[in-house]
């Protein structure tokens, strides 16, 4: 079983869901045990609070949903405030724009208790206490950083508000909140350990190296090439920050028996029973027991993946043989082999004319809005063989969900090395090639050295393997915002795959396309309810 630094007690996760839904927004003041001077008279209380704040930094909810905001998946099954967002059609009453908003501050709000109120636990070592405040620091650069990534200016704050301050705070300007992020993020990578220093009994928390790479993904989001390529090195070119690598296998990569290993440098995290995810229930083929497919891969996304010899994948190449390894270990497709939690493998048809495994529910594609894949393809990334990654026979899995990859970080420092016209074949070997070399690539010159080109082919190439590697994550809506090509990728019609048959033979699944708006939809709408509470708050263009 694993053991892991949020254990805790059933009492205590009660607590701290009786406290989740009391502060969801910045004017709720708390009124329960978290708040009372009585409260913070012992570590393992302290502790339960930073648990919280844990498990509000990030939830596996918006991982997948965030998929369906990109062209990467599309939402067949129901309507989905993702889906009614891709579609153009939000306003600021949507229930994303409000969760988002919520629950952001609410961990905020949790994090702000903390720090007000820990110094009260004084048989708490002192140095033990720094590094406990240093995490809850980063949690709280992360949510503002994710607030300020969808909304832009947006009220900030270093401790808790009074209720009626919350009534009248305004937005602070996007710069100003970044480079504060930035700041915090430096200070706290200084304070905490690397995972190395770090017990067995400690896996998971907050290091010093996933401070050093949300810095990296900050300026990221700020285009800042100089800062993105001076923060990925000192993970890449020193271990002073933790000593990090690829592992091995990109497929068993995601499952439970390697979630400690190399490459993870932030990951939410689960444990059996106490606390489990389930979303893929929704996602993976129905023939291993999912409820039905909500969203399933586009073809687009598809298409993107190379051959194994390096060359761009096209219509007179098989669909699916040869291709880069990373597609069979991320998509479900007609003809791959599945292995059930019993060991047993069989073929998953999708084919409309296939025949389904005896025996297994059927995964064909029966056209829109049914319960099976609406583009043909359904998710294998996270969906572990094992059944001891799951509670009984559900899709609930203890898992833990990767946030930082140091893939990840290879990927960044390819791009801004590119962008600041510093690629050459000594930066691709360290990036590019390594990653193609663990995905299985031939080891040819042509599939993993620096092809002739120049900076806006090399720009193309690294936006494509940062599609594939990172396919499913939830990364890929930041990455077509800030690379401005949302307002193109996102109101093309996307396509399923070649089992559409209304014209009499097989063509591509035509699907709706989305709609977005250049001078809206960059930014998310400030929740209306928000504003209602507090007029100060100004909106957003076009909402």
């Amino acid at each position: 079983m694993k053991r892991k630094f949020i254990l805790f007690s059933h009492l205590l996760l009660m607590m701290a869901g009786l406290f989740v839904a009391g502060c969801v927004k910045m004017d709720v003041t708390p009124t329960n045990k978290f708040t009372d001077e009585t409260y913070w008279q012992s570590e393992d209380k302290a502790n339960s609070v930073l648990n919280m704040a844990y498990r509000q930094m990030f939830s596996s909810d918006y991982l997948l949903a965030n998929e369906i905001l990109s062209d990467n998946v599309y939402n067949g099954y129901g309507t989905t405030n993702e889906k009614v967002i891709s579609n153009g059609l939000a306003d600021a009453s949507n229930g994303r724009f409000e969760g988002e908003w919520g629950n952001c501050y609410g961990g905020i709000k949790t994090c702000h208790t903390f720090l007000a109120n820990v110094d009260r636990v004084t048989a708490m070592d002192p140095a033990l206490r720094e590094k406990r405040k240093a995490e809850i620091r980063f949690i709280r650069a992360s949510l503002y950083l994710e607030l300020t990534t969808w909304y832009g200016d947006i009220p900030h704050f270093t401790q808790d508000i009074s209720l009626d301050e919350s009534k009248s705070i305004t937005r602070k300007p996007q710069a100003e909140v970044l480079a504060w992020i930035h700041q915090e993020l430096d200070e706290v990578a200084a304070i905490l350990p690397t995972r190395e220093q770090y017990a067995a009994a400690d896996n998971g928390r907050i290091t010093n190296g996933a401070a050093v790479a949300l810095n990296a993904r900050a300026y990221l989001y700020e285009n800042n090439w100089a800062k993105v390529a001076e923060y990925c090195e000192k993970l890449i070119n020193s271990s002073t920050y933790g000593a990090y690598s690829l592992f091995p296998n990109y497929e068993q990569l995601f499952w439970v028996r390697n979630e400690y290993n190399s490459e993870i440098i932030l990951s939410m995290q689960y444990v059996p029973d106490l606390r489990t995810w389930g979303n893929l229930v929704d996602y993976a083929p129905i023939s291993a027991n999912a409820r039905l497919c909500l969203a399933g891969p586009t073809q687009g996304l598809v298409d993107t993946y190379l051959m194994k010899n390096g060359k761009k994948w096209t219509t007179a190449d098989p669909d699916y043989a040869d291709r880069d390894p990373r597609m069979n270990a991320t998509i479900v497709y007609d003809g791959s082999k599945w292995t059930d939690r019993t060991g047993l493998q069989y073929t998953v048809v999708i084919h409309p004319d296939g025949t389904p495994t005896p025996g297994k529910p059927s995964d064909k594609y029966t056209g829109a809005g049914t319960a099976q894949t609406p583009t043909g393809y359904y998710y294998r990334k996270y969906a572990d063989p094992s059944p001891a990654a799951y509670t009984g026979g559900s899709w609930d899995s203890n898992l833990n969900l990767p946030l930082i990859r140091f893939a990840d970080v290879l990927l960044m420092y390819a791009e801004a090395k590119n962008e600041l016209q510093q690629m050459n074949s000594s930066v691709w070997d360290l990036t590019i090639r390594k990653l193609r070399q663990r995905a299985g690539f031939d080891d040819t010159g042509e599939a993993l050295n620096l092809p002739a080109g120049d900076q806006a082919s090399w720009r193309e190439l690294i936006r494509n393997e940062r599609r594939t590697e990172l396919a499913l994550e939830g990364l890929r809506i930041f990455d077509i915002r800030r690379w401005k090509t949302a307002e193109t990728v996102l109101t093309q019609a996307p396509r399923g795959a070649k089992f559409d048959k209304s014209s009499g033979s097989y063509d591509y699944i035509k699907l709706p396309a989305g709609n977005f708006s250049r001078n809206r939809d960059y930014l998310w709408a400030i929740p209306r309810k928000e504003r209602l509470l507090n007029p100060g708050l100004t909106q957003n263009p076009g909402y």
